[in-house]
């Protein structure tokens, strides 16, 4: 018998969930998904469950995102596979934003798109010098979801924008900085932070002042006005031409970036955000995002980029349209429009 995909169990008064596929850096399937929320669902008004502990097995990060083969080869079928996929990883999503009991989430290593979704709603984010937090989605001609549309548009000077666009990787004190992690503590004592919640989840707090280290200077802090001038166009379009136009050689840096990948999608993350920024409830905002996943996942640049990047690995993709003039408005609308009623998300009850 295989060892489960994810570890959901009950230790003195913590639930503890350990993401248990390490050989997939921890990527999300489906049936993970599903596994995580029934647990939530039975500790949510369970007495004896006082605080729940997200974090995984074995050393090389806490979840790198979503299954993206299967989700490539559902697109190239029917698309149904990749549907629930996330409609059922959106429920969690929402579930532990509103989770009523103190959430911990240990983000020692890498934290990349599904990974983002399952920490960042945690009332406690802890970083380590592992920690890699990234939204590399327009790489591969998806989005930045799992409630991106809310959470980088909520980021000072339009660093969630630029995270988007890019796909930039961060480490532990630029984390803290625009409070994707709320703490940093060295690897070394994530042990002992551990041990010390499961003995007393009440005083996690504490624990977590006590071993709080120091993440450094963030890197981002020396380009901060840089991005909050440059990355505040009203269109991906002028983003890039403020980009042409700057002259500085961290501009230049980023314009290469931004050249490699889907114009589509980085079409589709701009209107993402600022749609996103309007949203009342994280609710709507991930009903947004299923209408978008529910399309995109079946779009030639999302095959396209995930042939290139994680299956040949030639890092060629052939964007289509191959230019962000050839993305119109009405494609856009395509994908953000609504889908039939009885095919729209919802949250769980």
């Amino acid at each position: 018998m295989s060892e489960p995909e994810v570890l959901c169990r009950i230790e003195g008064r913590v639930g503890r969930i350990t993401l248990n596929r390490p050989q997939a850096l921890h990527a999300l399937t489906t049936r993970m998904c599903r596994d995580i929320t029934d647990a939530l669902l039975g500790w949510k008004d369970d007495p004896a469950v006082e605080l729940v502990l997200l974090d995984h097995s074995g050393e090389r990060g806490f979840c790198a995102g979503g299954d993206i083969r299967m989700l490539a080869e559902s697109g190239q079928g029917d698309g149904s596979a990749a549907r629930e996929f996330f409609f059922t990883e959106y429920r969690l999503n929402e579930l532990l934003f509103r989770y009523p009991k103190t959430t911990v989430a240990i983000m020692d290593g890498v934290t990349m798109g599904g990974g983002v979704g399952l920490s960042r709603p945690c009332r406690f984010r802890v970083a380590t010098e592992r920690t890699t937090f990234a939204m590399p989605e327009t790489g591969i001609g998806l989005f930045p979801d799992v409630g991106g549309g809310w959470y980088l548009s909520r980021m000072p000077d339009h660093i969630g924008l630029w995270l988007a666009l890019t796909g930039a990787r961060i480490k532990a004190a630029d984390c803290e900085l625009i409070g994707v992690a709320t703490d940093y503590v060295e690897s070394a004592k994530v042990a002992e932070l551990k041990a010390g919640i499961l003995a007393d989840p009440s005083g996690a707090e504490t624990l977590l002042t006590e071993l709080e280290g120091d993440a450094g200077r963030p890197p981002i802090a020396a380009h901060q006005d840089e991005i909050a001038r440059l990355f505040s166009g009203d269109s991906v379009e002028a983003i890039v031409a403020a980009l042409e136009g700057a002259g500085t050689e961290w501009a230049a840096e980023q314009l290469k970036i931004l050249r490699t990948k889907s114009p589509q999608t980085m079409k589709v993350a701009f209107r993402q955000l600022r749609l996103g920024a309007r949203c009342a409830t994280f609710a709507e905002n991930m009903a947004m995002e299923y209408r978008i996943g529910a399309r995109v996942v079946q779009k030639h640049d999302f095959i396209e980029g995930v042939r290139a990047v994680i299956v040949e690995k030639d890092n060629a993709p052939r964007w289509n349209p191959a230019s962000l003039e050839g993305v119109t408005e009405a494609m856009l609308d395509e994908i953000f429009a609504p889908l039939p009623a009885d095919q729209e998300w919802s949250p769980l009850p």
